[in-house]
Protein backbone atom coordinates (compact mmCIF):
# COMPACT_ATOMS: atom_id res chain seq x y z
CA UNK A 1 0.00 0.00 0.00
CA UNK A 2 1.54 3.62 -1.15
CA UNK A 3 0.56 6.43 1.05
CA UNK A 4 0.33 9.35 -1.22
CA UNK A 5 0.91 13.05 1.27
CA UNK A 6 0.89 16.44 -0.38
CA UNK A 7 1.56 19.57 1.47
CA UNK A 8 3.38 23.17 0.37
CA UNK A 9 4.99 22.73 3.90
CA UNK A 10 8.34 20.63 3.33
CA UNK A 11 8.39 17.64 5.02
CA UNK A 12 12.06 17.64 6.06
CA UNK A 13 15.24 19.08 6.10
CA UNK A 14 15.99 16.75 2.22
CA UNK A 15 13.28 18.91 0.81
CA UNK A 16 13.82 22.15 2.41
CA UNK A 17 17.69 21.64 0.89
CA UNK A 18 15.78 21.12 -2.40
CA UNK A 19 14.03 23.91 -2.69
CA UNK A 20 16.74 25.90 -1.41
CA UNK A 21 19.00 24.48 -4.14
CA UNK A 22 15.65 24.76 -7.02
CA UNK A 23 15.97 28.69 -5.98
CA UNK A 24 18.93 29.46 -6.90
CA UNK A 25 18.80 32.37 -9.54
CA UNK A 26 20.10 30.95 -13.09
CA UNK A 27 22.53 33.44 -12.96
CA UNK A 28 24.46 31.83 -10.08
CA UNK A 29 24.22 28.67 -11.44
CA UNK A 30 25.44 29.90 -14.84
CA UNK A 31 28.50 31.61 -13.40
CA UNK A 32 29.55 28.46 -11.38
CA UNK A 33 29.80 26.55 -14.58
CA UNK A 34 31.83 29.49 -16.25
CA UNK A 35 34.10 28.97 -13.43
CA UNK A 36 34.26 25.16 -13.78
CA UNK A 37 34.76 25.42 -17.89
CA UNK A 38 37.64 27.95 -16.66
CA UNK A 39 38.88 25.45 -14.23
CA UNK A 40 38.53 21.93 -16.66
CA UNK A 41 40.29 24.39 -19.52
CA UNK A 42 43.66 25.38 -17.40
CA UNK A 43 43.89 21.80 -16.00
CA UNK A 44 43.57 20.86 -19.90
CA UNK A 45 46.26 23.21 -21.09
CA UNK A 46 48.91 22.31 -18.20
CA UNK A 47 48.91 19.16 -19.69
CA UNK A 48 49.28 20.44 -22.78
CA UNK A 49 51.93 22.82 -21.96
CA UNK A 50 53.89 20.21 -20.00
CA UNK A 51 53.80 17.53 -23.36
CA UNK A 52 55.13 20.44 -25.36
CA UNK A 53 57.76 21.79 -23.19
CA UNK A 54 56.35 25.25 -23.32
CA UNK A 55 56.44 27.45 -19.46
CA UNK A 56 53.14 29.71 -18.98
CA UNK A 57 50.79 30.61 -16.37
CA UNK A 58 47.52 30.35 -16.81
CA UNK A 59 44.95 33.20 -15.75
CA UNK A 60 40.90 32.65 -15.74
CA UNK A 61 38.45 35.38 -15.17
CA UNK A 62 34.89 35.39 -16.90
CA UNK A 63 33.49 38.04 -18.66
CA UNK A 64 30.53 38.74 -20.73
CA UNK A 65 28.96 35.72 -19.73
CA UNK A 66 32.11 33.54 -21.08
CA UNK A 67 35.20 31.95 -19.39
CA UNK A 68 38.55 33.22 -20.17
CA UNK A 69 41.46 31.99 -20.20
CA UNK A 70 44.48 32.89 -21.26
CA UNK A 71 48.05 31.23 -21.47
CA UNK A 72 50.76 34.14 -20.32
CA UNK A 73 54.39 33.82 -20.77
CA UNK A 74 57.72 34.66 -23.12
CA UNK A 75 58.50 32.29 -25.68
CA UNK A 76 54.60 31.34 -26.87
CA UNK A 77 54.44 32.83 -30.37
CA UNK A 78 53.87 28.83 -32.34
CA UNK A 79 50.88 28.43 -30.12
CA UNK A 80 49.35 31.86 -32.00
CA UNK A 81 50.50 30.93 -34.85
CA UNK A 82 50.07 32.72 -38.52
CA UNK A 83 46.96 34.96 -37.42
CA UNK A 84 46.17 33.18 -34.97
CA UNK A 85 45.56 30.08 -36.61
CA UNK A 86 47.21 27.96 -34.41
CA UNK A 87 45.66 29.89 -31.43
CA UNK A 88 42.06 29.24 -32.96
CA UNK A 89 42.70 25.30 -33.15
CA UNK A 90 44.15 25.30 -29.50
CA UNK A 91 40.91 26.98 -28.74
CA UNK A 92 38.59 25.03 -30.31
CA UNK A 93 40.50 21.69 -28.71
CA UNK A 94 40.03 23.34 -25.16
CA UNK A 95 36.14 23.44 -25.75
CA UNK A 96 36.36 20.07 -26.90
CA UNK A 97 37.90 19.50 -23.70
CA UNK A 98 35.69 21.17 -21.76
CA UNK A 99 32.52 19.60 -23.67
CA UNK A 100 33.55 16.54 -23.08
CA UNK A 101 33.84 16.31 -19.18
CA UNK A 102 31.08 18.75 -18.82
CA UNK A 103 28.54 17.40 -21.45
CA UNK A 104 27.60 21.45 -22.48
CA UNK A 105 29.03 22.73 -25.52
CA UNK A 106 31.47 25.84 -24.21
CA UNK A 107 32.20 29.05 -25.57
CA UNK A 108 35.30 29.97 -23.82
CA UNK A 109 37.78 32.21 -25.09
CA UNK A 110 41.80 31.33 -25.08
CA UNK A 111 44.28 33.92 -25.54
CA UNK A 112 48.11 33.34 -25.60
CA UNK A 113 50.73 36.24 -24.41
CA UNK A 114 47.67 38.91 -25.04
CA UNK A 115 47.40 38.11 -28.94
CA UNK A 116 43.73 38.65 -28.50
CA UNK A 117 43.74 41.52 -26.84
CA UNK A 118 46.08 43.55 -29.00
CA UNK A 119 43.80 42.07 -32.25
CA UNK A 120 40.76 43.29 -30.33
CA UNK A 121 42.51 46.73 -30.09
CA UNK A 122 43.86 46.74 -33.86
CA UNK A 123 40.15 45.68 -35.45
CA UNK A 124 38.30 47.79 -32.98
CA UNK A 125 40.47 50.35 -34.50
CA UNK A 126 40.32 49.26 -38.01
CA UNK A 127 36.17 49.74 -37.73
CA UNK A 128 36.12 53.17 -36.62
CA UNK A 129 38.69 54.24 -39.47
CA UNK A 130 36.24 51.87 -42.03
CA UNK A 131 33.24 53.29 -40.70
CA UNK A 132 34.41 57.50 -41.20
CA UNK A 133 35.18 56.37 -44.77
CA UNK A 134 31.81 54.43 -45.03
CA UNK A 135 29.86 57.51 -43.47
CA UNK A 136 32.40 59.99 -45.91
CA UNK A 137 31.69 58.33 -49.17
CA UNK A 138 27.69 56.96 -48.57
CA UNK A 139 29.26 54.15 -49.92
CA UNK A 140 29.59 50.24 -48.72
CA UNK A 141 33.29 49.14 -47.99
CA UNK A 142 34.23 45.35 -47.44
CA UNK A 143 36.76 44.24 -45.34
CA UNK A 144 39.51 41.11 -45.78
CA UNK A 145 38.20 37.76 -44.87
CA UNK A 146 38.57 37.51 -41.23
CA UNK A 147 38.04 34.15 -38.54
CA UNK A 148 34.85 34.74 -36.43
CA UNK A 149 36.53 36.50 -33.56
CA UNK A 150 37.89 38.98 -35.45
CA UNK A 151 34.49 39.74 -37.30
CA UNK A 152 32.44 39.73 -33.86
CA UNK A 153 35.12 42.67 -32.90
CA UNK A 154 34.38 44.21 -36.04
CA UNK A 155 30.32 43.89 -35.76
CA UNK A 156 30.53 45.07 -32.20
CA UNK A 157 32.40 47.95 -32.88
CA UNK A 158 30.42 49.29 -36.04
CA UNK A 159 27.28 48.58 -33.78
CA UNK A 160 28.54 51.51 -31.59
CA UNK A 161 28.71 54.07 -34.37
CA UNK A 162 25.59 55.45 -35.66
CA UNK A 163 25.17 55.95 -39.21
CA UNK A 164 26.85 52.51 -40.45
CA UNK A 165 26.09 48.96 -40.32
CA UNK A 166 27.81 45.84 -40.61
CA UNK A 167 26.97 42.56 -41.87
CA UNK A 168 28.92 39.21 -43.08
CA UNK A 169 29.04 37.66 -46.52
CA UNK A 170 30.93 34.71 -48.26
CA UNK A 171 31.57 30.96 -47.55
CA UNK A 172 34.33 30.38 -44.59
CA UNK A 173 37.56 31.01 -44.59
CA UNK A 174 36.54 33.74 -46.81
CA UNK A 175 34.13 35.33 -44.97
CA UNK A 176 34.11 39.06 -44.27
CA UNK A 177 32.41 41.58 -42.68
CA UNK A 178 30.40 44.69 -45.18
CA UNK A 179 30.47 47.94 -43.24
CA UNK A 180 27.01 49.75 -45.17
CA UNK A 181 25.20 53.15 -44.70
CA UNK A 182 22.02 52.94 -42.27
CA UNK A 183 19.56 53.76 -44.05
Amino acid sequence: MTDTVSSDAPSSEASEEEQADSSATPATSGAELLVREGDIAADYLERLLDIVDYDGDIDLDVENGRAMVAIVGSDLQPLIGVRGATLDALQELTRLAVQQQTGIRSRLMLDVSGHRRERREELTELAQQTAARVLESGESERLAPMNPFERKVIHDAIAATDGVVSESEGEEPSRRVVVIPAS
